[in-house]
C-alpha cells in the first residue's frame, strides 16, 4: 500500500462507521510502511489490510477492509492470508467485531480479553502539573506505555506522540517524574482519547479533566480494556456510555501488561 492509497482506505474506513482521526494516516504508515497492503483488481485498489511489526517479538493486524463492489469474492482472505506473512514469527493481535471472531479464530487467534468503546462529553478542567509533551519526555512515555500493553510501540508512538494541528498529548508530572499522560485527535467526528496511561486513579481522572479543557462539548471516545474495571465505572460515572465491543485477540503469546491504568491507543494498531 503506498501512503496515498493509505488515505483511500482511511476514507473507507470513514465510510463504514469508524471515524478515523484526521491526521493518522502519517504516523500509522511510519510506523511499519511495508506493513500495509492492497488486492487491487484491473488497477482498483479492492481490499486492504495492515500487519505493522512494533517489534521483534508483537506484530498488530488493522484496517481490515473490503469495497463493498468485491466482497464476497476470497480476496479479502487471500488479502489476510498474504499480509500475515510480514509478521512472521511474531505474536500478532487485533482488535475484532464479535460477527467475525469464529473466523479470526480459523486463522489461530486466541481471546485475550475485550475492548469496549465509551462515548460521551468530558467535563473540562485544568490542573497543576498537566501541560504539553517535551521532546524529550516521548521515550519515557513509551516505556510507561509499555507497561500497560505488555510491549513496546517506539516507531508508532514516537510520531503519535509529536503535537499537531488536531493531536495533542498531555503529561502529568509529579516531583520531576511522569506520572501518565494522554493522547487525544480530533476524527472526522469529535475526538477520541489513546492512549491514556496513569500511575495512579487521582492521575486518570486529572487527565481525562485536563482533556476535556481541549475537547470542549465535543463527542470524545475512549477505548478501554474490559478488565479496567476502575477506568470503566469511571467513564460512566462522568456520564460516558458503552457504544461499540470488541475481542482483543492473539495469534501466539499475548503480552501482558498491569499495574497501570490504561486505555487504548487505536484499534488500528493497538
Amino acid at each position: 500500500m503506498s501512503r496515498r492509497e493509505l488515505d483511500l482506505v482511511l476514507g473507507w474506513a470513514a465510510e463504514e462507521g469508524w471515524n478515523p482521526g484526521l491526521e493518522d494516516a502519517e504516523p500509522f504508515h511510519a510506523t511499519d510502511p511495508e506493513g500495509f497492503f492492497v488486492a487491487e483488481v484491473d488497477g482498483r485498489v479492492a481490499a486492504a489490510i495492515s500487519v505493522v511489526n512494533h517489534s521483534d517479538r508483537v506484530a498488530f493486524l488493522g484496517l481490515y477492509i473490503c469495497h463493498p463492489d468485491y466482497r464476497g469474492k476470497g480476496i479479502g482472505l487471500h488479502l489476510w492470508q498474504h499480509a500475515l506473512e510480514h509478521a512472521g514469527p511474531r505474536s500478532v493481535g487485533l482488535d475484532g467485531v464479535a460477527a467475525q471472531q469464529a473466523n479470526y479464530a480459523r486463522s489461530g487467534f486466541a481471546m485475550a480479553g475485550r475492548t469496549v468503546r465509551f462515548a460521551g462529553v468530558l467535563p473540562g478542567a485544568p490542573h497543576a502539573g498537566i501541560g504539553p509533551v517535551g521532546a524529550r519526555e516521548r521515550p519515557g512515555l513509551i516505556a510507561l506505555e509499555a507497561r500497560a500493553a505488555g510491549h513496546e510501540k517506539p516507531r508508532f508512538l514516537s510520531g503519535w506522540l509529536a503535537d499537531t494541528a488536531t493531536r495533542k498529548t498531555l503529561v502529568a508530572r509529579a516531583e520531576g517524574e511522569i506520572a501518565g499522560f494522554v493522547t487525544l485527535r480530533e476524527c472526522r467526528e469529535g475526538y477520541k482519547i489513546g492512549p491514556l496511561v496513569a500511575r495512579t486513579e487521582a492521575i486518570a481522572a486529572a487527565l481525562i479533566e485536563a482533556a476535556g479543557v481541549v475537547t470542549g462539548e465535543a463527542a470524545v471516545m475512549i477505548d478501554l480494556p474490559a478488565d479496567g474495571r476502575w477506568l470503566s465505572a469511571h467513564c460512566a460515572g462522568l456520564g460516558m456510555v458503552p457504544v461499540f465491543e470488541t475481542a482483543r485477540m492473539y495469534r501466539g503469546e499475548a503480552p501482558v501488561g498491569g499495574d497501570v491504568i490504561s486505555a487504548v491507543a487505536t484499534l488500528e494498531l493497538g
